[in-house]
């Protein structure tokens, strides 16, 4: 009974916003794409913005859409690898504020500003694919000069408020970027840095998408879709991530970001 009303309700609603079946369909497999990427890496918004914008959202509403759609797929991954942040309490407490305040910036900058960072968004994303590229003799030099602070340094920190401000704004790639300040400014293994990565891109993502849901225009159809099918995608990329080693999760990191900066560029 409860599947049967839940189904007559999200039909009307998809009528109501002139969506076709197959539009639904599209945005769903996005969504579970999204959360699969945003899990392991960290650049699904090139999947879900672009289908929505597709499917005739303008960019600006595409954006936020899928910033508020997604998040629950970064809650997701949190979950899929809360193992591996075991032992990480302090650690996320003292990092956590400074991605919630760079959200809330990134936010709040689209707002005001919604072309403020497009020329820049392609060499942000290069500029972590080579620090991902050069971490270990980053990490090797940072070592010798002394152990490194276990909840990371002022540089990690500000690292992680500059990454958050993309993300609230556009977000492609923003899991790329932290693992590359992460992986330089923390002594852990790359499991542990993305699973701490997923924490700070959920809240990021969700001041950001706080800000859009009380000051712009949401399409919420969409977003239940993105949510619902980010959820499982979310858990989907945690049993892939979680298995994969260090060398070959590295090689993701630097294939996907270096793809995003293409496609940016050349669009």
């Amino acid at each position: 009974m409860h599947h049967f009303l839940f189904g007559q309700i999200f039909s009307h609603l998809a009528t109501a916003h002139h969506l076709s079946w197959l539009g639904i369909i599209a945005v769903a497999a996005a969504g579970l794409g999204a959360g699969t990427i945003n899990s392991i890496v960290g650049s699904g918004s090139l999947i879900t913005f672009p289908t929505l914008v597709a499917l005739g959202l303008p960019p600006f509403i595409a954006n936020i859409t899928n910033t508020v759609g997604i998040t629950s797929g970064n809650a997701s991954s949190i979950h899929g690898y809360r193992r591996e942040l075991v032992g990480q309490r302090e650690r996320m407490l003292a990092l956590v504020p400074f991605s919630a305040v760079g959200g809330i910036t990134g936010g709040t900058l689209l707002l005001i500003r919604p072309s403020a960072f497009v020329g820049i968004v392609p060499w942000l994303v290069l500029l972590a694919v080579a620090l991902v590229i050069v971490q270990p003799r980053l990490t090797t030099f940072l070592r010798s000069r002394g152990p490194r602070h276990i909840h990371g340094s002022k540089w990690l920190k500000l690292g992680l408020f500059a990454s958050g401000v993309y993300g609230g704004y556009f977000g492609a790639a923003q899991g790329v970027i932290m693992i590359a300040i992460m992986a330089i400014g923390l002594e852990e293994t790359w499991q542990r840095i993305n699973a701490l990565k997923n924490v700070c891109g959920f809240v990021a993502n969700a001041t950001a998408g706080i800000l859009f849901v009380i000051f712009a225009h949401v399409n919420w159809v969409y977003v239940l879709i993105l949510a619902i099918s980010s959820i499982f995608g979310g858990q989907l990329g945690a049993h892939i991530g979680r298995r994969l080693p260090n060398p070959i999760l590295r090689s993701i990191i630097i294939v996907a970001g270096t793809s995003v900066a293409i496609k940016l560029l050349v669009n």
